[in-house]
Parts: C-alpha cells; structure tokens; sequence
C-alpha cells in the first residue's frame, strides 16, 4: 500500500500551529504534554510530515487559545484572504533558523534592544 504524501493544506496547518504556539512563547514539549502525545508528534504535525485528524485540530486549537478557523486562514487553494505576509511568515517558520531567532529575540526584556534587532535584521535583507 502506498503511503500519502502531506498536501499543500497539511503543510500549511502545520505551519499555522507552529505560528501560533511561537507566539505563545509554548515549547513543543508543553503543547505535546497538553495533547497527550510526545514532542515528536507535534514536530511533524507542524512540518506536515502527519496529517492532523479533525479531533485532533479541534483539541489543538484549544490548547492554542484559536478558532478552527485559524489553521486554515491563507490556505492554499481557498479564497484569498491572506496575504503575501501570510506566505511570508510561512517560509519564515519553516527555515531552521526561525525557532532559535524568535526564542531569543522572545528573551530580550529591553525594548530599545528589541528595536536595534529589527534595525539590524532591516538592514541587513536591504542588502547595503
């Protein structure tokens, strides 16, 4: 029997789960603890390796604090009501460097070291 590959749409989920828990400040582990699975289940619902069962997208969303209809907002192939931001911050979250960057920008207490951050990360994608 021949395996499924993950659609466009469970990638897109999982990023949205991602997004959302970073934005929480939640670790994988303790959104894994909530649902009852290990940190490793969560990873590929986030990478889009699994697909995420209906129960399951409903109990993520409440551990998450989100409406279902979080998940599939800017989703491939449904009408448009994203943006190229949304694609953006998608690509963002899929990059290796995202989880650490956000962590530690997270710590930052300072609200000017914050701003230099961005300043910087500006600066530098200007390409100057």
């Amino acid at each position: 029997m021949q395996q499924k590959s993950p659609s466009p749409i469970d990638r897109h989920i999982g990023t949205r789960v991602r997004s959302r828990r970073m934005m929480l400040g939640m670790s994988q582990e303790r959104l894994a603890e909530a649902l009852g699975l290990t940190f490793q289940q969560v990873q590929k619902y986030e990478k889009g390796i699994n697909r995420v069962g209906a129960s399951r997208l409903l109990q993520i969303a409440g551990v998450l604090d989100v409406g279902i209809e979080f998940f599939f907002e800017g989703a491939p192939g449904l009408p448009a009501g994203g943006s190229s931001s949304d694609s953006m911050m998608s690509e963002f979250l899929t990059s290796p460097e995202s989880d650490r960057l956000v962590r530690s920008f997270l710590r930052l207490k300072d609200d000017e070291a914050r701003k230099k951050v961005a300043d910087l990360v500006d600066w530098l994608a200007s390409g100057r």
